[in-house]
């Protein structure tokens, strides 16, 4: 296969304008279908086969005004008097919640004024219904607001007028908070890219010492991702793709191609340094470096397509954009980075930085790098077992990891806590109990589901009030003639709480009994649909973890031509996000060092979403340094001399590209949000886990002690492994024969 790469590799370095021209050619002609086609990606967030998404199919099939109503944004108001003071009620403020209302009818795309009113005079115009506004022996109103904008379509501006309207009336004895709604919208996306970007600049700037080499990673980046996200929103006009599903693509994009091409630069560089003509160094750069880049992808590929397993279309189509971005950067660095180092030529790497110290290697000086490989292999056993300890230490509190799609921000938080005072955790929270039947009509089903649900007393709001609405024609006696019944519960615990979990699945065991009166039953609503997702995940985590490592071992069979090391390679990853989810509860869900100001369990996508990125970029890593101590072993060195060559050649990179994926993650930090923040620091501790502690000190540790034996197959095994020669061997000298002469 190397020759294959060299061949592509000194093409496109002598065809740079031809190349460069086809990469740009390429994105002109998607822009041009962009803009005739004018393709969207969908918003809407589909469960099928759970019992979530077909009560939601039948609501929306029986119930479509309703089901309309929950996908716009419905935003809890909550007011309170100080709960320090007992005798300060809400009726002691009826003129400034007035004002309040006013405010609050006067939002942009309010579906009806009159619905929004004062909780204390609607308690008195309607006592029955007055523990539905009041709470708290009425010190705490609840007012909802109705808005017509889709929840998937929220702006920043949305809640900021919100915010306005509730700063302008706190104080004065009341609080005044809100939730859920408008609430929920989330900032605009792009901060933190461009902030990982500025730090990835400066990064390579240090990689490289020179300017315009520093811009041929990013350029690349910038290419690959904005090509892939035109080709998923062309592919959005024939096919649902959700716009959810492209944040991975853009992360994921950026960090592979940042990674390739930082690798195949710098073997450039190399290449030109052993002579020659410079085609022919990019030749040999693509066929040795784009050899361990291509597998490199290819593990990548592996292990985020293979999150189809887990069967929920919104993932699938996650894995499947972000297979396609990493296969563009394969690409990206098989021909365009060759074609970008021949258009800038001698000026690849100008204006050198004088002060940045090793930025070009030498066969003779004496890195940090190296100096670490030499420590390493003169004394594995300490390396290996202190590498071990920290991370085994580290994962100490996954022992007690709790997992939930608890998505309340940290700016509703106030109103969470106002809400569960004065109406109980689950109100918002609702569960909608679909019964629907074939035969005749529901009331029967419909009766017995009511008459059951009210026995859980324990878990379900004002049980005696329970009843059900149909979908009878006669809009004045709904319930006449109906074929689907719709039963609104309120658990009394949180969303997304143990207890309101089992609610739903008490619900949905009463199925035999509405069997029994010719109907079937069925829980919905946010809630369920989350409470099915977190079952769904949690099923599908360890199949999809053999599935990943399983496939990546074999992969890595063909790569090393061993056994031993993706041996090492796969039980180092498990160390290392065994460690990651156990600093993340530890920060997180038990708010150690007051990093965070409001304590959750970690997201219930967050493992699977962690070990098929995190596994795709620490293979990344574990192939850039260790192909090259195999390469040189192979070539003569001992296997000690081959790990500390591997360390000349290989940790500046390796080194800045885990520093700028670190960086990259960790911006997602300085978002407001705790979902943000979770997802930003848990990538970010994963890779310097991984990439340092595992791919940089455990992993050559281990090599270095088994000596020889690290490299080589079984004789049996070696007949049937197909020789990639993923070092470059059959190119390793190509077009250096006439300037030896």
């Amino acid at each position: 296969m190397s020759s294959y790469l060299f061949s592509l590799g000194r093409f496109s370095f002598r065809h740079k304008w031809w190349v460069i021209g086809a990469w740009v050619a390429a994105l002109a002609i998607l822009a041009g279908l962009i803009a005739g086609l004018n393709p969207k990606f969908s918003k809407d967030f589909e469960l099928p086969g759970t019992d979530g998404g077909v009560a939601m199919e039948q609501m929306e099939q029986h119930f479509s005004e309703l089901t309309k109503s929950q996908t716009e944004a419905n935003t809890l108001v909550l007011i309170a008097t100080d709960k320090n003071n007992p005798s300060d009620k809400l009726a002691n403020h009826v003129d400034a919640i007035n004002k309040l209302v006013a405010d609050l009818q006067g939002l942009p795309e309010v579906a009806d004024k009159s619905t929004i009113v004062n909780p204390v005079l609607a308690a008195k115009a309607m006592p029955a219904m007055a523990g539905k506004v009041l709470g708290d022996d009425g010190r705490v109103g609840l007012i909802t607001v109705h808005q017509k904008l889709n929840v998937m379509d929220l702006k920043p501006k949305d809640k900021e007028a919100l915010t306005e309207v509730l700063d302008k009336h706190r104080g004065n004895g009341l609080q005044v908070e809100a939730t859920l709604g408008v609430m929920q919208a989330q900032e605009e996306a792009g901060k933190a890219e461009m902030i990982g970007f500025a730090i990835a600049f400066v990064v390579m700037i240090v990689a490289f010492g020179a300017i315009v080499a520093a811009f041929i990673p990013l350029i690349t980046g910038i290419v690959g991702v904005g090509l892939t996200m035109m080709l998923l929103m062309v592919s959005s006009k024939f096919m649902t793709v959700n716009q959810t599903a492209t944040a991975i693509v853009t992360m994921l994009g950026i960090a592979v191609s940042i990674d390739y091409a930082l690798f195949i630069v710098t073997r450039y560089r190399t290449e030109r340094a052993r002579g020659g003509d410079p085609a022919d160094a990019a030749g040999r750069a693509v066929g040795t470096a784009g050899s361990a880049v291509v597998f490199a992808g290819l593990t990548v590929i592996v292990a985020v397509a293979a999150l189809m397993v887990i069967g929920i279309p919104l993932i699938t189509q996650m894995g499947l954009g972000a297979a396609i971005a990493v296969a563009v950067a394969v690409l990206a660095g098989l021909t365009l980075i060759p074609a970008l180092l021949g258009a800038t030529g001698k000026y690849a790497f100008s204006p050198k930085i004088p002060w940045i110290r090793h930025a070009e290697e030498s066969a003779t000086g004496d890195t940090l790098g190296v100096k670490y490989g030499r420590a390493i292999v003169k004394r594995p056993i300490p390396f290996i077992v202190g590498g071990l300890a920290i991370l085994a230490v580290a994962a100490i509190p996954m022992s007690h990891m709790q997992l939930g799609m608890d998505t309340v921000s940290d700016d509703e938080v106030a109103g969470q806590q106002l809400l569960k005072r004065g109406f109980g955790e689950g109100t918002g929270a609702e569960l909608f109990v679909v019964v629907h039947t074939e035969q005749g009509t529901v009331t029967a089903a419909a009766n017995t589901a009511v008459a059951q649900i009210q026995k859980m007393d324990k878990n379900v709001v004002n049980p005696a009030l329970l009843t059900w609405i149909g979908n009878g024609k006669d809009a004045k006696n709904p319930n006449v003639d109906a074929n689907t019944a719709l039963i609104l519960v309120t658990p009394t615990s949180a969303a997304s709480s143990e207890a309101t979990h089992q609610l739903v699945e008490d619900i949905r065991a009463l199925s035999p009994q509405i069997e029994a009166k010719g109907g079937e039953i069925h829980v919905g609503g946010q809630t369920a649909i989350m409470a099915d997702l977190t079952a769904k995940l949690d099923k599908a985590l360890i199949p999809y973890l053999l599935v990943v490592v399983g496939l990546a071992f074999l992969i890595m069979i063909g790569v090393f031509r061993s056994l031993w090391v993706p041996l090492i390679g796969t039980l180092g990853f498990i160390f290392s996000v065994l460690a990651t989810f156990g600093a993340t509860v530890w920060f997180f869900q038990d708010g150690s060092l007051g990093l965070i100001d409001h304590t959750k369990p970690l997201l219930s996508f967050l493992p699977i979403f962690l070990i098929g990125v995190v596994f795709g970029l620490a293979m990344d890593y574990q192939v850039f340094l260790v192909t090259r101590m195999r390469e040189e072993y192979i070539h003569g060195m001992t296997a000690k001399d081959a790990i500390i060559a591997g360390y000349r050649h290989g940790a500046r990179v390796v080194t800045s590209a885990a520093i700028i994926m670190i960086s990259v993650f960790s911006a997602f930090m300085l978002a407001p949000d705790t979902m943000a923040k979770m997802m930003g620091f848990s990538m970010a501790i994963a890779i310097f886990f991984d990439a340092f502690i595992i791919r940089m000190t455990v992993v050559p540790a281990v090599i270095a002690l088994l000596g020889d034996r690290a490299w080589g197959l079984p004789k049996w095994l070696d007949k049937v492994v197909v020789n990639f020669d993923i070092e470059g061997e059959a190119v390793r000298d190509r077009g250096l024969q006439p300037a030896a002469a």
